[in-house]
């Protein structure tokens, strides 16, 4: 008896796998396909490859821009965590800025 719970029990949990893995599919794409770009969490080689978002940060932060380091090794980190090293060009205030701008840019996926 308990074999045949246990086998009914994993057929139901492998019935189940593939309507509950393309809901979670489908719901990440279009979770993705609304994000923002985003100061915190969005890597700058992200930005850096958008054209719209790459003109936002040659805009507001020239001297970042710029930088071949930023162009570089930078691509894999967000502007939050490149703030330490340029604290005045990405203040808390600057980057609210650059945020606001790219609130402006439809969502991309």
């Amino acid at each position: 008896m308990r074999t045949e719970i246990l086998k009914l029990s994993a057929l139901l949990v492998m019935a189940l796998q593939p309507a509950v893995a393309s809901q979670a599919l489908a719901q990440a794409a279009t979770t993705a396909k609304q994000e923002h770009y985003s100061v915190s969490t969005t890597p700058v080689g992200k930005l850096l490859d958008d054209p719209a978002a790459a003109e936002i940060l040659r805009r507001m932060i020239p001297t970042v821009y710029a930088n071949e380091m930023f162009q570089t090794a930078g691509r894999e980190l967000t502007l939050k965590a490149i703030q330490q090293y340029e604290a005045d060009a990405l203040s808390d205030e600057n980057l609210a800025k650059i945020q606001a701008e790219f609130d402006k840019i439809p969502a991309k996926g």
